[in-house]
């Protein structure tokens, strides 16, 4: 029998994991502290308490203009839109890419294939700053600078060989049984891939899609590099724009910060469910 663990016992973890999460939550209780504060300067508390509590500074944010042909239009919705069909869309490269030959490294041999994974390998040893140079020329020469196109493409570019590093371990965890009963019953090699394959590795896959969102939602170097028209940038460009080099704009910094993390918050959830979902339903009756 499983023995139950005592009162104090009890009282130790839980008092262990509120300890925990208090530790885990309080900057960000300071960040919404600072964003919700009306006082100028914040004044530094042990309790991060907002100060004269005020919406100022997200409508500072949300509401900031700038005048294009004489007409103003607002910034941040278009910067807010930069940034998730920017993530979105280099997502959705990187595992369509990544999905077809994460497979066909975990299931065939051919010439070639440990050189290539090298070859991958070697790409992730590079810092995001010393490729900024090289794709700037490229992306000028091409005509794609200050364009989501070209910031996709440069966000793919790494998103790919980390997406097949992590599916390929996937695939590699799925039995091969799976398939060949697939195909005995007289599905194609396409179909049993289609049909078991994909949808055992789904929770990979919905995991691998969320850090390739969440590495170009948060990406700065090649953004402020690449992007040069304010209606063009992404949010931690806009965010970098408040600290000036003699002044520091906290309050707005704060709040933007807060506006920043709600996308992401929300793709986590989705994607958590998804992850919830595809492992509860991928079981195969014995």
């Amino acid at each position: 029998m499983t023995r139950r663990p005592s009162p104090v016992e009890s009282i130790a973890v839980h008092a262990a994991l509120v300890a925990a999460v208090a530790f885990a939550l309080y900057p960000v209780l300071w960040v919404a502290s600072i964003a919700f504060s009306g006082a100028r300067p914040p004044v530094p508390e042990v309790l991060p308490i907002p100060n004269q509590p005020t919406f100022e500074h997200i409508v500072a944010v949300v509401t900031t203009s700038k005048k294009v042909g004489g007409e103003p239009i607002w910034l941040f919705p278009r910067q807010l839109a930069n940034s998730i069909v920017v993530a979105l869309a280099t997502a959705a490269a990187g595992v369509s890419v990544a999905v077809p030959a994460a497979y066909a490294l975990a299931r065939f041999q051919f010439l070639g294939k440990d050189r290539g994974l090298r070859a991958l390998l070697a790409t992730q040893m590079f810092p995001t700053v010393a490729s900024a140079i090289p794709l700037y020329l490229l992306l000028d020469a091409l005509g794609l600078l200050n364009s989501r196109t070209g910031l996709v493409l440069c966000y793919a570019s790494t998103a790919v060989p980390f997406s097949i590093f992590q599916l390929r371990a996937a695939f590699e965890a799925i039995p091969i049984d799976l398939e060949e009963a697939a195909m005995v019953d007289g599905a194609t090699r396409f179909q049993a891939f289609l049909r078991v394959v994909l949808p055992a590795a789904r929770p990979a896959i919905a995991v691998t899609a969320l850090f390739a969102i969440m590495t170009a939602y948060n990406e700065f170097i090649l953004a402020a590099t690449l992007l040069g028209k304010e209606e063009m940038f992404t949010l931690p460009v806009v965010l970098q724009r408040y600290i000036g080099e003699y002044d520091a704009q906290w309050e707005r910094f704060a709040a933007g910060a807060l506006l920043v993390s709600l996308p992401v918050m929300a793709a986590f959830y989705v994607v958590q469910r998804h992850l919830i979902a595809g492992l509860t339903t991928g079981g195969v009756k014995g």
